[in-house]
């Protein structure tokens, strides 16, 4: 084959074709450069990438299309904007990324009607799945559109729907319809959140007729495969105590809790989409406060104990997905903040491929959390399930503020089914603290605590 007709693979550093950088321009205005949404698609690989200043600002982003040269090349119909969602319309056959809608041609589209809107997700129609979707503006704009005229209509205000505080950011980041409903997250998280002045975050679901509010915590994604094993629709999150993992199986939420990776994710712009995504058949992988999980879709008997901890990070990983064999993740990597940051120059974000199990070499599982911050807990009330598999060493701290000796008993689940045992029970004194050392080697799926008096009761759990 003649040399100018051989084909030059892309120089790759520990994963990282640099070439395949998405840079956004200088400005004005001065914006981030994220990768919100990653999905093949027609033989392409596709992303669109959000700014922070608010919609169609910021210069030099929008629609990416990778070949399977894996050269990046910025479509001639991007338009620049905060844009998180993807979803196949398989009735029509249409990848809908940002405001985009892509058929199996590769032919691009575009929603106008959603081009003043930063768009978090994308979500099948309850009643007219062939025809239309909805789609979740950041700022709790919740959109019906028909996806073969691309009219856009607002059906509701999300922040009055759901009660949202006054004076507080609404920052809805997902969106998922399951099972005759949708199901909505909004991950609004600062100090006044921390301090139990507010309660602005929200897991919501919509069955078509009314919203009803699941929870008032910051919430990040939603995310569920509805007829495999027993239907179960995920939803991660945090409070100050730890991460969350509320699970949707047999019309009933359930709560467990997950160590925290990194206190930098404490903040609801620093929690930019983490995700839950199938990049392997029928496997799961979640990304949730600093770390990543395998995750079983699987909840038999109304239980889920397939959570295994990977690995640590410190990256901004809006999404991920499979290309040509490959894991693709999505960094965003520098910031200049609309000039906030001094120290950050021209904004930039990067493409990461390897294998599933290469994200094993990353930073080693660790993390600290508990079911209880300075809980008021009730007498004999077990607390939520926190996991305790896939760690190292492991340590327990108990305190409480009662003025009496309280006891608490604290439970393992080791087969994951809700039979839960005692493994040993602690006293603490007045207004007390103790700590317990697990033994080296010692695990079990999941970990509960109960205090045998009513207190400010704080678990706390260490993980190196």
């Amino acid at each position: 084959m003649p040399r100018s007709q051989q084909r030059c693979l892309p120089l790759v550093i520990s994963g990282v074709p640099p070439r395949a950088a998405m840079v956004a321009g200088l400005g004005p205005p001065r914006s981030e450069c994220g990768p919100g949404a990653l999905m093949t698609w027609a033989g392409r690989l596709w992303c669109v990438t959000y700014v922070s200043s608010g919609a169609r600002s910021g210069v030099g982003t929008g629609l990416y299309e990778m070949d399977e040269d894996f050269v990046l090349r910025r479509h001639p119909r991007s338009v620049v904007g905060t844009f998180a969602n993807r979803m196949v319309h398989f009735p029509t056959n249409q990848l809908i990324i940002g405001p985009h809608a892509i058929d199996d041609r590769r032919r691009v589209r575009t929603f106008e009607g959603l081009l003043p809107y930063r768009i978090a997700a994308t979500m099948a129609h309850l009643f007219d799945p062939a025809n239309k979707v909805y789609f979740l503006g950041m700022e709790g704009h919740f959109f019906e559109a028909d996806v073969q005229t691309l009219e856009v209509k607002q059906l509701f205000d999300l922040t009055k729907e759901l009660r949202l505080p006054e004076n507080c950011q609404p920052h809805f980041k997902a969106g998922f319809t399951f099972r005759g409903r949708v199901i909505v997250a909004n991950n609004t998280y600062d100090e006044a959140e921390f301090l139990g002045q507010r309660a602005a975050g929200r897991l919501a679901e919509w069955d078509g007729a009314k919203w009803n509010i699941v929870a008032a915590r910051p919430f990040n994604e939603v995310f569920g495969r509805p007829r495999l094993g027993g239907g179960t629709a995920f939803a991660t999150g945090w409070d100050r105590a730890s991460a969350l993992l509320m699970t949707l199986n047999r019309y009933k939420w359930t709560t467990y809790r997950l160590p925290k990776a990194s206190h930098t994710h404490d903040h609801f712009w620093a929690t930019e989409w983490p995700r839950i995504r199938e990049i392997e058949h029928e496997r799961f992988l979640m990304d949730c406060h600093g770390m990543f999980y395998e995750l079983s879709p699987h909840a038999y008997g109304g239980r889920v104990w397939g959570v295994r901890p990977i690995s640590s990070h410190l990256w901004v990983v809006p999404d991920f997905c499979a290309f040509r064999g490959l894991l693709a993740l999505g960094f965003n990597q520098n910031t200049a903040a609309g000039g906030d940051n001094c120290l950050a120059g021209e904004p930039n974000a990067g493409l990461w491929f390897g294998k599933y199990e290469d994200l094993w070499q990353f930073g080693k599982p660790a993390g600290w959390g508990g079911p209880w911050w300075k809980r008021t807990v009730r007498p004999d009330e077990p607390s939520d399930p926190y996991l305790m598999t896939g760690f190292d060493k492991k340590v327990m701290h108990l305190a409480h503020e009662g003025r009496e000796r309280v006891t608490f008993t604290v439970e393992v689940d080791f087969l994951g089914d809700g039979t839960w045992k005692v493994y040993d029970t602690f006293g603490v004194g007045a207004r007390g603290y103790v700590h317990h050392e697990f033994p080296s080697g010692y695990s079990a799926h999941w970990v509960r605590v109960t205090a045998d008096k009513g207190c400010v009761a704080t678990a706390y759990f260490t993980y190196t």
